[in-house]
């Protein structure tokens, strides 16, 4: 059997097996298909309103096409529930055969083979939640930037149509490629027709408020920025506490301080972009090449966008899956350090939310001290990179990593 052939199988075999996963533990890791987006979905097709037309939505309005998409295929696979994983795994596969190609480059084996393992390690949260749609439009748009760069910018911006988080990948490759119009020209075509259609039934007035919402949310648990608070709680310090808020339907933490640091923490995120932005343009007029500069300023943007945010959905992990597959295939044994360490925080993730999830709640230190571990982590995966970016070296890299990805 051929190594293509061996990934397929490996494919198949992983998406199969997490997808049932999602089945068997606790705390509903798949919980948000069937309980927000199939009655979502359901409120529409019966014409009781539509989010993020008739009403403010915490997501940006491609969203709707996922959920949409899923409720029309549910009679064919049973339920909303078993048609959601198979809706991901075919964007996956789409994804997975523009990574793969014909099977010859080792980088792009190796960059397949991390991706299969990342969505063994996360587990069914990286599966069920609308962030799992995003990926392979990431990975593919990535793996474009350079070969078809309207096409690229096109599934970068249907991707921050959906969730907002792309627009990091979107802001790298902006900096970094040379052909920023057809990148702007991609990504404005596909914005106008999302807004146009948006306008077009009505939905005008909410079609930027998932930018509200976000901006008023507490601090959740998982958020790097609430392990002071946590740990607080974990003590038993009477001020600092872990509830649960029912508007946005999540757990969250309070105490001293903390309101004024949730307020801060968009500025902070907004002035951490703006840094590593910056510092990834220096590195460009430097003369460093866009092979050099795009996957650590990607990793930096999209890494900063979850160690500064005040939301930590353990989904969100899945975000760090395109730079880093762009990283090995371009520069394996650079970016195999970064990628194991990635892996090893997706299972830490895994293993906060769903299966201890009920013991962070509780305060338990094992449980709290894993869920800090795994922000460590990913702190330290943002100073790597930011430090890659900065020592970017000026030569180009060997034409056969060149060709991977061209």
């Amino acid at each position: 059997m051929s190594k293509r052939a061996v990934l397929w199988v490996a494919f198949v075999l992983v998406h199969a097996a997490v997808a049932v996963l999602g089945f068997l533990q606790p705390n509903q890791p798949m919980g948000d298909v069937y309980l927000v987006y199939a009655p979502w979905a359901d409120r529409a097709a019966m014409g009781l309103g539509v989010v993020g037309i008739t009403e403010n939505w915490v997501y940006p309005a491609l969203a709707l096409a996922p959920i949409l998409v899923t409720h029309v295929l549910a009679p064919v696979f049973g339920s909303y529930l078993v048609a959601w994983p198979v809706v991901v795994t075919a964007l996956d596969a789409a994804a997975f055969a523009v990574l793969v190609g014909r099977g010859r480059s080792q980088g792009r084996t190796v960059a397949a083979w991390f991706w299969l393992v990342f969505i063994v390690a996360l587990g069914p949260v990286g599966l069920y939640r609308l962030d799992a749609v995003t990926v392979p439009l990431a990975v593919a748009g990535c793996l474009w930037l350079l070969s078809r760069p309207w096409l690229a910018a096109t599934l970068l911006a249907a991707a921050t149509w959906i969730k907002v988080w792309p627009a990091a990948l979107l802001l790298a490759a902006l900096v970094a490629v040379r052909r920023r119009l057809a990148l702007l020209g991609g990504a404005a075509a596909l914005s106008a027709i999302v807004i146009g259609i948006v306008v077009a039934v009505g939905g005008a007035r909410h079609l930027f408020g998932f930018v509200f919402d976000q901006t008023e949310r507490g601090l959740q648990v998982e958020a790097p920025v609430s392990v002071y608070w946590l740990w607080r709680a974990v003590g038993g310090v009477a001020d600092s506490r872990v509830y649960y808020d029912d508007e946005i339907l999540t757990w969250q933490v309070a105490g001293p301080g903390a309101a004024a640091v949730s307020e801060a923490m968009t500025l902070v995120l907004g002035g951490a972009v703006a840094v590593v932005t910056v510092l990834g343009a220096v590195q460009v007029r430097r003369g460093i090449p866009f092979l050099r500069i795009f996957p650590a300023l990607a990793l930096s943007l999209v890494l900063v966008l979850i160690v500064t945010n005040k939301v930590g959905s353990p989904q969100y992990l899945t975000w760090i899956v395109a730079p880093l597959v762009v990283g090995l295939v371009l520069d394996r044994d650079r970016w195999w350090s970064p990628a194991c360490l990635a892996l090893v925080a997706a299972a830490l993730t895994q293993l906060v939310y769903p299966l201890w999830y009920d013991r962070v709640l509780g305060g338990d230190p094992i449980a709290v001290g894993a869920l800090t571990l795994r922000n460590i982590l990913l702190a330290a995966l943002l100073v790597w990179s930011v430090a890659l970016l900065v020592r970017s070296p000026r030569r180009v890299p060997a034409p056969a990593a060149v060709d991977a990805l061209t």
